[in-house]
């Protein structure tokens, strides 16, 4: 088994940079790639970034590129998104996931945490 646990997460200005951690434990060799995903309320869970075992190749949603970036630590089996220039449309509960296979898609994914509250204000 493996357990994730998103941080980081919180009330912050449009403009804004914040980081999220997602920390690994358990069986983290069972996790080849590590996405982040988000659902506001009342929407559906979204892809927004992932990132494969060696850090070495990442996936953004259309949406993100260029101002959010996903890297991770093996040492620290962590893996963190750093969102720059939040906007209000942003707001959501950030999740990450893990899993064996590097993609966008959602129910690819093994391993999830409990989330993480990010809120922007105009």
């Amino acid at each position: 088994q493996v357990q994730l646990v998103e941080s980081g997460g919180g009330l912050v200005q449009a403009g804004a940079s914040l980081r999220l951690p997602c920390a690994a434990s358990g069986r983290t060799s069972s996790i080849y790639a590590t996405a982040w995903f988000r659902q506001a309320p009342g929407k559906q869970r979204e892809f927004v970034a992932v990132v494969d075992g060696g850090g070495s190749s990442t996936l953004y949603a259309d949406f993100v590129k260029g101002r959010f970036t996903s890297s991770r630590d093996n040492a620290k089996s962590t893996v963190y998104l750093q969102m720059n220039t939040v906007k209000p449309e942003d707001t959501a509960v950030y999740y990450c996931a893990g899993g064996q296979y590097w993609t966008r898609r959602l129910e690819r994914y093994d391993y999830w945490g409990q989330g993480t509250q990010v809120t922007v204000s105009s």
